[in-house]
């Protein structure tokens, strides 16, 4: 169980402008390096199922023991690397990120 006094992060989320929310900032740290090392340059880059079983493998196991939440994570930091301007969605079905 994290310790309540873990450093935490603000993170946006590109769907809900001005939208802030306190995260861990250790998982956010390690799921924004993992998912930056798979996520390909350029255009049509990959799926969130492809993106996630890409991710796992850099993930540390401290934090997500056996990939728990990571799912979690998956979902919020690319919304805030978006938000970012980090990340670009490309408008496709299944959606798929590359990096800006």
């Amino acid at each position: 169980m994290a310790a309540k006094n873990a450093q935490k992060v603000e993170i946006e989320n590109v769907a809900s402008p001005g939208r802030i929310t306190r995260v861990d900032a250790d998982k956010y740290e390690a799921m924004k390096r993992a998912f930056l090392t798979v996520l390909p340059a350029t255009s049509p880059g990959l799926t969130a199922a492809e993106l996630l079983a890409g991710v796992l493998a850099h993930l540390p196991e401290e934090l997500f023991p056996q990939g728990a939440k990571a799912g979690w994570w998956m979902k919020g930091v690319p919304l805030d690397l978006e938000a970012k301007g980090i990340v670009a969605r490309a408008d496709t079905k299944p959606l798929r990120w590359h990096k800006r």
